[in-house]
């Protein structure tokens, strides 16, 4: 199942809706975070797998969670807060949002497979940004893998979707 963040207005756009899940001021990774926002989408994404696997009746062990960019921030923070095990984590181009409480945060799932990617010429994400992401996550999470893709700006690429695909392939099967 593929969750869709709604269109809200985003005080980093100048207050234009765009697709978000949560608020963001400003990408400088010393300011402030919106936290009760976040925790409150962290929160929709509990109950947006809750639903999902009440409905399917999928073992949750068989659910990866992913995203790209503020979707893969937020599917970091809300897969390993979420009270069930997952099969794996698979986040594009994001940051590790609310990052002065991990690893205390991290209170589930830091033993599924991590696949972090990022492009290092990112405009929007800086690549700086994923590498410290991936650093922070090491210190908590065993099965952690962070994959650069040379030149890459803030977006896929066939290589990128390719290792993807292989990783859930290898997760899944």
């Amino acid at each position: 199942m593929i969750f869709s963040s709604p269109k809200i207005p985003l005080t980093l756009n100048k207050g234009f809706s765009m697709p978000a899940w949560f608020d963001v001021s400003t990408l400088n990774e010393d300011a402030p975070e919106n936290e009760s926002e976040i925790l409150r989408a962290v929160d929709n994404v509990h109950a947006l797998l809750d639903e999902e696997l009440a409905k399917t009746r999928l073992p949750p062990k068989k659910l990866l969670l992913g995203g790209f960019s503020q979707g893969g921030a937020l599917a970091l923070y809300a897969a390993l807060t979420y009270h069930r095990p997952l099969a794996g984590l698979i986040i594009l181009s994001c940051w590790i949002p609310l990052h002065r409480t991990f690893p205390d945060a991290a209170t589930n799932n830091t033993n599924i497979p991590i696949f972090q990617c990022h492009g290092t010429e990112d405009p929007v994400i800086p690549y700086v940004w994923g590498t410290r992401t991936s650093e922070i996550i090491k210190e908590f999470a065993t099965k952690s893998q962070f994959t650069s893709y040379e030149g890459l700006l803030h977006r896929t690429n066939e290589k990128e979707l390719a290792d993807v695909k292989t990783f859930i392939h290898k997760i899944l099967t």
